[in-house]
């Protein structure tokens, strides 16, 4: 089957340049003495995950207990949820999957910590606990070494303390480095031994040889690249193995044609870009507006016609994987499978 055969709008996914992410990013942790662990959220696949371990992952990462749950069911042993998990239902699975995966969880709060501890000792599990550093990228994560400190020596029983984990802002490796190092002192003066220092983020996963005491790091986007990776120059557009392929369905002015492509589709998104996302054999063309199910494109002239198809490479490849159910694999012009996007929609 030919790629101009599927109905649009779907998914692309170019399988060679999957691979070839891949082993990019595998060889340069290899190289560096750090390991990786990448983040699925990206593409909810759990081949792709299996695809990611074997070539040398030491595990995988998910954000939320529905997804490790799908990929704990398709065979994957380590896992880390980057994520606090809070409540009696959400702990009590918790507990039911550290019985099968070796489980690693974060914690950025004695609430949190406390409720690690409770139902590591009613249910008799262990699991390993990273304490979440806020280094610069003003999200979750603990403000001062001292509450890293407190937290980890808070921890008892079945859920252990085995280090810290951080997600800086992109472009904020330097910092990052700099709150790292107080926080790893600080932890040698009170003899608490950290085994594991975490981090992540595709834009600066280039750049993760430069942050000393790093032992890991959680790249997502890296499998696939996108618009925002290219313009942070983590990738280029011949690295982006994930496509929109869209449809001109109306042509009313001479310089704005629809496709059938919106917001559900290609996401609302910018991250600091013009246009929602870049069509590859239209350079010129802009995608300057979305709606639920049209996306319009502008130019002075050169759109194309309706009927015609169009590849899109969209500013943030990750929410466009949590919006369609299958994703097709292809190699040049042919159309390899399609996979069952089986983690999509799992927001527990």
């Amino acid at each position: 089957m030919n790629i101009d055969s599927l109905s649009t709008p779907c998914v692309l996914i170019d399988i060679d340049r999957v691979k070839a992410n891949i082993k990019r990013a595998q060889d340069y942790a290899d190289k560096n003495g750090f390991t990786l662990r990448p983040h699925i959220k990206t593409h909810k696949i759990p081949s792709f995950a299996h695809m990611q371990v074997e070539a040398g992952a030491c595990g995988i990462t998910c954000q939320k207990l529905g997804e490790a749950e799908v990929m704990a069911d398709a065979g994957l042993d380590d896992i880390l949820i980057s994520y606090n998990i809070i409540g009696f239902d959400k702990l009590t699975r918790l507990a039911a999957l550290a019985k099968r995966v070796r489980l690693t969880v974060a914690a950025d709060s004695l609430f949190t910590v406390n409720g690690y501890n409770q139902i590591a000792a009613t249910t008799g599990v262990t699991f390993d606990v990273l304490i979440e550093c806020d280094t610069g990228g003003g999200r979750c994560g603990v403000q001062t070494p001292d509450e890293a400190i407190t937290l980890a020596s808070t921890l008892k029983g079945g859920a252990r303390f085995a280090g810290v984990m951080t997600y800086p802002a992109a472009g904020g490796t330097e910092k990052m480095a700099e709150r790292l190092a107080e926080i790893l002192s600080s932890f040698e003066n009170a003899n608490i031994s950290v085994k594991t220092v975490s981090a992540g983020g595709t834009p600066d996963l280039w750049k993760a040889h430069t942050v000393p005491g790093v032992t890991e790091y959680r790249p997502g986007t890296y499998i696939y690249m996108d618009r925002s990776q290219v313009a942070a120059g983590a990738a280029t557009q011949d690295d982006c193995a994930l496509t929109i392929l869209a449809t001109v369905v109306s042509k009313p002015l001479s310089d704005r044609a629809i496709i059938d492509a919106g917001t559900k589709t290609l996401t609302s998104d910018l991250l600091g870009m013009k246009g929602f996302g870049h069509i590859t054999s239209l350079p010129d063309v802009l995608i300057s507006g979305l709606s639920e199910e049209h996306g319009i494109l502008s130019a002075k002239d050169g759109l194309p016609e309706i009927g015609e198809q169009v590849r899109i490479i969209p500013n943030h490849a990750c929410v466009v994987s949590n919006m369609f159910d299958t994703v097709y694999l292809v190699s040049g012009p042919t159309v390899i499978n399609a996979l069952p996007v089986v983690a999509r929609g799992r927001v527990v």
